[in-house]
């Protein structure tokens, strides 16, 4: 698990911040597997807090929904199975869509998503997985963004961490490269028809990791 430095002199909140992103960052890259437990103890071992700020962290990594808390079972990582993956696509279907309809009845091309695809594509180039998350939610981001409802927006950004998860969970099924050449012809498809090209896109992504978890 990636060990941050904290501040034994910060105050307790920015302190536990620092414990979460570092666990996040071991989520989110595939060091803790689903169903990794998250012990207080262990936390306020390894970063030198208090277990009340170990708990703080926790606490933040469970309302991102990043981690699940389960009575008699304590904190784990959480396992997005085949249902709340299926329900976070839909929800996520429901906003992109209605986004990229205003979008498209508006007749504007989104503000940085190109920018976005090629930081995308550079990322895989090089590698950099953080840098790869990154890039993509900014793709989808810049299209809910360009769509000016704030609260759709607001909506989707709630997302972002399990998004960042669901990623992480595809990330087999893709070839260097793939992630980017997918998501520049999915955006000339959702300007076009976002009701047809959402809908397909994420029935892909979500089809390939039902897939990738029963050995294809």
């Amino acid at each position: 698990m990636p060990r941050p430095e904290p501040d034994a002199s910060a105050p307790g909140p920015r302190t536990a911040d620092v414990v979460a992103d570092a666990v996040r960052i071991g989520i989110l890259s595939g060091e803790l597997a689903p169903g990794t437990p998250l012990r207080e103890e262990e936390l306020s071992a390894t970063y030198g807090v208090s277990r009340h700020t170990a708990r703080t962290a926790l606490a933040r990594l469970t309302a991102e929904r990043l981690a699940t808390a389960e009575p008699y079972r304590g904190v784990r990582v959480s396992l997005l199975d085949d249902d709340a993956l299926i329900a976070l696509q839909q929800l996520r279907c429901a906003l992109e869509t209605e986004a990229l309809r205003i979008v498209r009845d508006r007749g504007i091309h989104p503000p940085g998503v190109d920018a976005a695809l090629d930081d995308l594509a550079a990322a895989e180039v090089s590698g950099d997985w953080t840098a790869t998350l990154a890039a993509h939610a900014r793709v989808h981001l810049s299209l809910v963004d360009a769509s000016g409802s704030p609260r759709i927006a607001e909506e989707y950004r709630r997302l972002d961490s399990e998004m960042h998860l669901l990623l992480t969970h595809v990330r087999p099924a893709y070839a260097p490269g793939g992630l980017a050449q997918e998501h520049r012809s999915y955006v000339t498809e959702a300007l076009r028809d976002p009701e047809r090209a959402v809908r397909a896109h994420l029935e892909h992504s979500t089809r390939a990791i039902i897939d990738g978890r029963r050995g294809g």
